[in-house]
């Protein structure tokens, strides 16, 4: 094909959507599910119509090729283990008396039952639920939900492709099952995958699809020659077979480098590549292999992972570039959208013309169809469209919130003793501890307690004007108050003030500081049912005043223990926002860690001897390739440096990450110089706490002993038992008991019995010790 007839036949398509609703419907339904409020077949009554409404959508707006198999109730992986048949023997009994109820407790554990690990898919916020795989894993193929979505798409007369997660990726992202061999390797079980791949595909040929995306994301990360040939077999497996559907093979969030030749080689009919995150690296390796003839290549150019319009101009100008590179060039977001908000109009409290900088995912939809529309009829058909762009961008780029000349003037004026404590750690150890005079193994929890119902309702009511400023404070004191009373008599050593005020740990402080906009309804989904706003990092950025101090020395009031100021640290305001990409992000960084670092000595001068600055996002705003490593590190180490480092030696300095690889950072963790860290450690059998030592961590750590994520209670010998397995790598002088996270989104039934249970485990672990 020419290149004149590759653009006029180009497509505009998506690899996903947003699962939850307009109005998070998919999350009330589901919650209602757990509650008994909502039956099975009402569940999957408004499954199917949000799947609908989804694809109608995509389909009016002119998106030719509609994704299936992209929704989910609760994780696209976990979905993925069902349809190999992975179910963890511990769950399989509950799978089979209850298909749906058996999916809920491998992600959610029961209380016999503990969940599947959760850990961040690459370096987004969204959490996956991590495959469990040994060498007795017998894989069967159940493609029920496959097919019964693409029926219901054919139904409406359109055009779909299913989505998979691809073999290679699900099996690199999988762990050794417990009990099996730490260095048991899952890929080894791709040839007994492969023919349950295979018998999926057929399935959905047989139902109708003319192509299925295989995603293999895992793809561009670095691979070594091993796993590289075991990307080469199965596609050269999958493409020979001759009853199966096209083949579209997906990869993005950075460059796919050494697999792309493999991939280019094999007998698929297709790849898709991301041109957003490594475009220059994409096109060069394209044009190395001698492009993808014969073939259909679906390029990214539309941003999925962050919300400002795309620069359409740009955007075609790759895509001229790649025509003559494909039989075929279709267009496409360079990922899921399941990673932006739903529909930017729907935001009445941002200014009209900033609105129109962003885009969301049905806008991110229209700039797909344009550029698409573009490619195939030239500029002149979307002449207007382009004019439009044009002006957004002018007017983005020249507005005075994305330049503070006060701001840049301080961050131009940091020097590297500004990022240095006043002493060292021993000397610094020392000081605190006679400070805050703790017992062996101190007990303490992350920062949040249950947001109740009241509470809820309390800011619910302050929105909607039912009730005033001073009637919302009075319901704040007052659950401070129940907190602080409750660890008292439980007995923790630390507390908390329990972040009753707070939103979410992101967006609260957000709305507190300048050059940051935030959203009403931009809820995307970070795990389950559980959503997230991420706020729009829109400009330079600065604090008018306090933001933790006043309810921090409330709590403090009306306890003699010492109480935590909390803060959530500049990476994870980076990582959890959407950020600006008019500058580099070490830039931002450090506006956001110059600002919370006013804050810190704030809190210090109002008493506060212990300050947590969390940074879970550490590990996940990792870059996927090796290389890009270490000018990352050095940024975003400094960054929480530059916001800690200005306190006296007596205040103790800690932080808090869950859910990551933390093994690949562990260095960093020992760069940050925090004086405690707490992480994520109960659904991962205190993995991390190995890790550190062997790194040969010097500092104080609280790897978790309860798992947060899951409505079950551990038993107190659960918990010690955890404890002791943390000595046999933390000394017990530098070991701290804590749960795996916050404890927002956990009921206060099953929160006090396991906090109860977590103080319960450090006396008597205290008691072993001092009887030795």
């Amino acid at each position: 094909m020419t290149a004149k007839s590759a653009a006029a036949a180009a497509r505009a398509t998506v690899y996903g959507y947003p699962r939850q609703g307009q109005g998070r419907e998919l999350k009330k339904a589901i919650e209602g599910y757990w509650k008994g409020r909502v039956d099975a077949d009402a569940l999957r009554a408004t499954a199917t119509e949000l799947r609908r409404t989804n694809w109608r959508q995509l389909a009016e707006a002119g998106i030719h090729e509609v994704p299936t198999g992209d929704f989910s109730y609760y994780d696209h992986v976990l979905d993925t283990s069902v349809m190999v048949g992975a179910i963890p023997e511990r769950h399989r009994a509950a799978v089979e008396a209850d298909a749906l109820d058996g999916y809920f407790s491998m992600a959610r554990g029961t209380q016999d039952a503990a969940p599947l690990e959760m850990t961040k898919w690459f370096d987004t916020n969204y959490h996956y639920l991590v495959p469990e795989l040994g060498p007795d894993t017998v894989f069967t193929a159940d493609s029920t939900q496959q097919v019964t979505a693409l029926v219901q798409a054919l139904a409406l007369g359109l055009t779909a492709r299913p989505v998979l997660v691809g073999p290679v990726t699900y099996l690199l992202l999988a762990k050794p099952a417990p009990g099996v061999a730490a260095d048991f390797d899952p890929l080894t079980l791709l040839d007994r995958l492969l023919p349950v791949y295979a018998q999926v595909l057929t399935d959905l040929r047989t139902t109708g699809a003319e192509w299925v995306q295989l995603d293999e994301p895992a793809l561009v990360q670095d691979r070594t020659p091993a796993e590289l040939n075991a990307a080469a077999r199965a596609y050269r497996d999958l493409g020979g077979r001759t009853d199966r559907p096209k083949l579209l093979v997906a990869s993005y969030f950075d460059r796919l480098g050494d697999a792309l030749p493999v991939l280019a080689k094999a007998p698929v009919e297709g790849l898709a590549l991301d041109f957003t995150e490594a475009a220059a690296a994409n096109l060069d390796a394209l044009a190395a292999v001698g492009g993808l003839p014969g073939k259909r290549l679906v390029a990214g150019v539309v941003n999925g992972r962050n919300i400002w319009v795309n620069d359409l101009e740009k955007a075609l100008a790759t895509l001229g570039t790649l025509l003559g590179l494909a039989d075929r060039v279709d267009v496409a977001a360079s990922c899921s959208l399941l990673h932006v908000p739903l529909d930017a109009t729907a935001e009445r409290d941002i200014e009209p013309q900033i609105l129109r900088w962003l885009a969301f995912a049905r806008q991110k939809t229209a700039e797909i169809v344009t550029l698409a529309k573009g490619l195939g009829g030239g500029t002149d058909t979307i002449a207007a469209e382009l004019a439009a762009n044009r002006a957004d961008l002018a007017s983005r780029a020249g507005s005075a919130l994305t330049h503070d000349p006060a701001v840049r003037a301080r961050t131009a004026a940091v020097t590297a003793t500004d990022g240095r404590r006043s002493q060292p750690y021993p000397e610094r150890a020392a000081a605190q501890r006679a400070h805050l005079r703790l017992p062996l193994l101190p007990t303490t929890t992350i920062g949040s307690f249950p947001q109740t119902t009241e509470l809820r309702t309390a800011r619910a009511d302050l929105r909607a004007g039912r009730i005033d400023s001073a009637g919302y404070e009075e319901r704040i004191r007052a659950e401070i108050g129940e907190v602080i009373s409750f660890q008292e008599k439980t007995g923790l050593d630390v507390l908390v003030h329990g972040e009753a005020e707070r939103n979410d740990m992101v967006q609260y402080f957000a709305e507190q500081l300048t050059g940051y906009l935030a959203t009403q309804h931009g809820w995307v989904q970070s795990y389950g049912t559980r959503y997230v706003r991420p706020p729009i990092l829109a400009g330079d950025i600065s604090r008018p005043e306090a933001m933790t101090v006043r309810w921090t020395t409330y709590a403090q009031s009306l306890t003699a223990k010492p109480v935590k100021g909390m803060l959530t640290g500049p990476v994870t305001m980076l990582a959890w926002s959407f950020v600006r990409d008019d500058q580099p992000l070490a830039d931002t960084a450090r506006q956001v860690a110059l600002a919370l670092r006013d804050e810190v000595n704030d809190l210090e001068a109002a008493g506060t001897s212990v300050i947590q600055v969390d940074e879970p996002a550490l590990r996940e705003t990792l870059p996927l390739r090796a290389c890009d490593h270490p000018e990352y590190l050095a940024w975003a180490t400094e960054a929480f440096r530059l916001t800690t480092a200005g306190v006296r030696p007596d205040t103790q300095i800690h932080t808090h990450m869950c859910y990551a690889e933390f093994g690949d950072i562990v260095q960093a963790i020992d760069d940050l110089d925090a004086d405690v860290i707490s992480l994520e450690a109960a659904r991962s059998h205190m993995q991390v706490a190995r890790e550190l030592a062997g790194h040969g961590y010097p500092r104080e750590a609280g790897p978790g002993v309860y798992d947060i994520h899951s409505p079950r209670v551990p038993g107190a010998d659960e918990a010690a038992a955890l404890l002791r397995r943390g000595l046999e790598a933390i000394p017990a002088e530098r070991l701290w008991v804590n749960p795996d996270c916050g404890l927002k989104t956990r009921a206060w039934p099953e929160t006090r019995a396991s906090l109860e249970n977590l103080v319960t485990a450090a006396r008597t672990v205290r008691t072993e010790l001092s009887a030795s």
